[in-house]
């Protein structure tokens, strides 16, 4: 058995993100040696024009749909296309991005409005989550962006964020 088809059947079986260290144990090799084969596979498939593409996201690695085929898909599986976010659910999540964990009241005092609808669109949308409770009074839930955040945007790791610009 090649490293490649280990490989490619864990990220088929799993439907979701591996672990790079989880591929690293049960394939025996490391880490760094992964990624290689990982990337060698990316790029067959990118020069394949395959239906499938690999994507990696801070230390996970999952197989998806090629962007190029996903309208195709869409219309196969009955999938609906969801709208684009609104500008208030936009805005919530930057702020969470930029300062998780982060609770509500956080959030809205940043923003000066309520962030109720806009906060329920993106647990919806599983590009936020609750990810424990801060210790202050009362315990308010704290948010924090999702991995689908991170593939929602097309980037591998909260540190591809923009920086801000701080103003005077």
């Amino acid at each position: 058995m090649s490293y490649e088809g280990k490989i490619e059947a864990i990220l088929f079986a799993s439907g979701g993100p591996v672990k790079l260290k989880t591929l690293s144990e049960v394939v025996g090799l490391s880490q760094e040696e992964i990624v290689d084969v990982v990337n060698k596979l990316k790029e067959y498939y990118n020069m394949e024009n395959r239906g499938l593409d690999i994507i990696f996201f801070e230390d996970k690695v999952q197989m998806c749909t090629n962007d190029n085929y996903g309208e195709i898909v869409r219309q196969a599986l009955g999938l609906e296309i969801k709208q684009g976010l609104s500008q208030a659910a936009l805005e919530v999540l930057a702020i969470i991005a930029y300062n998780q964990p982060i609770t509500r009241a956080e959030i809205e005092r940043i923003r000066g409005v309520k962030s109720d609808k806009a906060m329920n669109t993106l647990l919806e949308y599983n590009l936020i989550k609750e990810s424990g409770r801060a210790l202050s009074a009362g315990r308010p839930i704290l948010y924090t962006t999702t991995e689908d955040f991170l593939k929602y945007f097309g980037i591998k790791s909260l540190k591809e964020l923009p920086q801000i610009e701080s103003t005077p």
